[in-house]
């Protein structure tokens, strides 16, 4: 298994890739759109960070882009193209960030899920085949070939454990026996 990266690590790597894609945009000028890379900082920030990362790499994403698209010389239209065009990039970004984190978490719970399982199918035990009986004792034959307890034997290859009673028809019969009680 692969070592994990520690966080502080994957802040630095995927402000340091913000980075490049915003001087890369910026030196493009604006008619090369560099929107879908953007998505990349914020995937890692979310993947390997949490939640909180994804929405703040988020934020400097969208703000990366705006300082990006003001440094090329772009010139919004209207101060309300410049607001839309903020907005659209920010609820972009923010559910990629929020979709990866999701994504991350529901295939930890799998896993988590998947070897709860796996442990409980390795404890059950299951009895098959066929169990050689006394038709007298109910006592079983062993793998060894000596006669055991119908409940010893059950106790060692199962997880049952056993409590001893009367039915009402046996208990009411040991107390005839034992002239308690009319037959």
């Amino acid at each position: 298994m692969t070592k994990q990266l520690p966080k502080w690590l994957w802040v630095i790597i995927s402000f340091s890739i913000l980075l490049i894609i915003g001087f890369a945009d910026s030196i493009t000028e604006f008619e090369l759109n560099f929107y879908v890379f953007y998505f990349l900082p914020i995937a890692l920030a979310a993947w390997f960070i949490g939640e909180t990362s994804g929405v703040a790499f988020a934020i400097l994403a969208t703000i990366t882009w705006y300082c990006a698209d003001l440094a090329s010389g772009h010139l919004f239209t209207s101060p309300f193209v410049a607001i839309w065009d903020t907005i659209i990039h920010i609820i972009s970004f923010l559910i990629i960030g929020k979709a990866i984190f999701y994504v991350r978490s529901s295939l930890e719970l799998a896993n988590t899920t998947a070897a709860n399982l796996k442990r409980a199918l390795s404890e059950i035990k299951v009895l098959e085949g066929f169990l050689p009986i006394c038709m007298q004792c109910k006592k079983i034959r062993n793998e060894s070939g000596s006669w055991e307890r119908l409940e010893t034997y059950i106790g060692k290859h199962s997880a049952a454990q056993f409590s001893h009673g009367y039915c009402p028809e046996c208990g009411k019969q040991v107390l005839a026996d034992a002239g308690l009680m009319k037959a």
